[in-house]
């Protein structure tokens, strides 16, 4: 559930925090005083995409924090698999921040993330429904999705897109042996030729690191010397100077004497005896340190490394990449010269996929028309609710070949007037009826979906009278088991919510702020009459906006 949204810097919202509730809430506002902005905002921490035009007039960055609370197990889990951690409550911290130079940066609970983890973790927090989503009601290609989604069907829908992949697979690699004799010789020459190039170079991953190693330290073999004998210098002595062994032997002998008498002087004695034998094992290890200068070999790795540096231009950057090339292209010259026995065996393995993929288009037709069935029915009944009792809903399924869906293709028919053979949506549907469509598709959704919280953008678009109010009322059904956000502008349906924010703004030194305000009794029923009659608010208006709120 969302339980607090902190919104800085976006559009004409300079600084809004919106504490939420369960149940039914309402947000009203003049057009234009920023309930847009609100869902924007709700967009952005969900990773949408988002603009910097969101950024605030003369700001650097605009900024949105959601704050989820009671995080179902499905989404525990999500976090997890995305390696965020998870807070002792269960809560869900989602910080995003748009910049208007240098890209936007995400946060879930504190640590940095990815706009695709967001949209992720957002399909699973909030499901937004507004006027766009009604609209896309008139395509086809989403009604099946919903059928899919009442009859949990996505699982084998998936079984049957994994074994359909397959099968196109096999048919691009048999369409691919259709190519002509002329074409198949050449494409073996020029395998052979690379075949041949890979296989005398015998090339071993980690090589070209390991030569590089090697000729670094032969180009440096000069300066490499002398510094090491500058060590044995420094350490051993010349004829000039005593060494370090020497002056720290000294040292040693020396504080060997004092400790005789102090006590307390023999850990310095001893740390000196360690220093003298650390030195010693870095000169007896600096004698097996043998510098050997070889031109010969020095010019068998250049050209070895300027060898595997063509091969990369060719084959791949790394070893891996040329070693995996050589084994492609020994697989694709073994194809073409038993093309006969390889066809042969995928034709074999088409027709067991074809099989299988055909079986369970099948299952998954089978299954959708019943879940079809179920669905139109219940629908009906929704729309019934909401002032459309004459409505014919139903769902046209058409046979078709195999295809990434399936073996159907689904859409809505529907007919709003009786006597009027059903049409599809796109024919016949207005508005005010998508909007109520959509919302008794979202109700019969809403015991699949798992998702807490619905957000409707302005759902009662072109319905007033009793049709608001039974809208208003299915709002308020489908938050008893979720939390509901509403923007709205009927008093019918305002007048129903648990919560009420009204969105106002206000002009202050020649700049727009939008202030969010959680209204009481009162101030909802001053909201409800200013809904109803505008500007000038009478008594009459107020009286009938109080009896509203005690009705509902």
């Amino acid at each position: 559930m969302l339980a607090q949204l902190f919104i800085s810097n976006i559009a004409v919202i300079e600084r809004a925090s919106i504490d939420l509730e369960k149940g039914f809430t309402v947000l009203t506002g003049e057009t234009g005083a920023g309930k847009s902005i609100i869902i924007d905002a709700i967009h952005a921490v969900l990773g949408e995409r988002t603009s910097k035009e969101l950024v605030r007039t003369g700001t650097e960055t605009a900024s949105v924090s959601a704050l989820f609370v009671n995080l179902d197990s499905d989404t525990l889990k999500a976090l997890d698999d995305l390696s965020i951690p998870r807070e002792e409550d269960n809560s869900l911290l989602v910080q995003r921040e748009i910049r208007l130079e240098g890209r936007s940066l995400c946060k879930l609970n504190g640590v940095p993330a990815t706009v695709s983890m967001l949209r992720e973790l957002g399909s699973k927090l909030i499901s937004i429904h507004g006027q766009h989503e009604s609209y896309e009601l008139l395509s086809p290609d989403v009604h099946m999705t919903y059928i899919d989604s009442f009859g949990g069907l996505e699982k084998l829908l998936r079984e049957y897109q994994e074994s359909y992949g397959r099968l196109r697979n096999i048919q691009q690699r048999l369409e691919s042996f259709h190519t002509d004799e002329g074409e198949k010789a050449r494409r073996m020459d020029l395998l052979r030729y690379q075949i041949d190039e890979l296989e005398a170079a015998d090339i071993h991953p980690g090589e070209r690191e390991e030569l590089t190693v090697q000729r670094d330290i032969m180009r440096n073999s000069e300066k490499i010397a002398s510094s090491l004998q500058v060590v044995r210098d420094l350490l051993i002595g010349d004829e000039e100077n005593d060494g370090l062994l020497s002056g720290v032997s000294q040292a040693m002998s020396e504080m060997d004497r004092v400790a005789e008498f102090l006590p307390d002087a023999e850990e310095s004695a001893q740390k000196l005896r360690d220093a003298r034998y650390l030195l010693e094992d870095v000169d007896s290890a600096l004698q097996n340190i043998g510098i050997d200068f070889d031109p010969n070999l020095q010019e068998k790795i250049e050209d070895r490394l300027d060898l595997l540096h063509r091969l990369s231009l060719k084959y791949g950057e790394t070893e891996e990449k040329i070693v995996a090339f050589l084994e492609k292209a020994k697989k694709e010259i073994h194809e073409i010269e038993f093309s006969d026995e390889v066809r042969a065996e995928l034709e074999q393995e088409y027709e067991t996929e074809k099989k299988q993929a055909i079986s369970l288009a099948k299952e998954l037709s089978e299954k959708r028309k019943r879940a079809a069935k179920t669905f139109a029915e219940m629908v009906k009944q929704e729309l019934s609710f909401l002032n459309m009792p004459g409505i014919e809903f139903m769902t046209e399924t058409e046979r078709v070949p195999l295809y990434s869906m399936g073996c159907d293709r689904m859409q809505f028919l529907v007919s709003a007037n009786t006597g009027e053979p059903p049409k599809p949506m796109s024919k016949i549907a207005s508005g005010g009826e998508l909007s109520r469509m959509m919302l008794a598709i979202k109700t019969v959704l809403s015991g699949k979906d798992k998702v807490e919280t619905l957000i409707f953008d302005e759902v009662d678009t072109g319905i007033s009278g009793t049709a608001a109010n039974k809208v208003g009322q299915k709002l308020k059904q489908v938050s008893e088991n979720r939390q509901v956000l509403c923007i709205t502008h009927l008093a019918q349906i305002a007048a129903l919510a648990d919560n009420h924010f009204q969105i106002s703004k206000h002009v202050e030194q020649e700049r727009t702020f939008t202030d969010v305000k959680l209204l009481d009794f009162e101030g909802r029923k001053q909201e409800l009459a200013h809904i109803i009659g505008g500007e000038n608010i009478t008594a009459l208006q107020l009286e009938m906006a109080e009896e509203m709120l005690k009705k509902s």
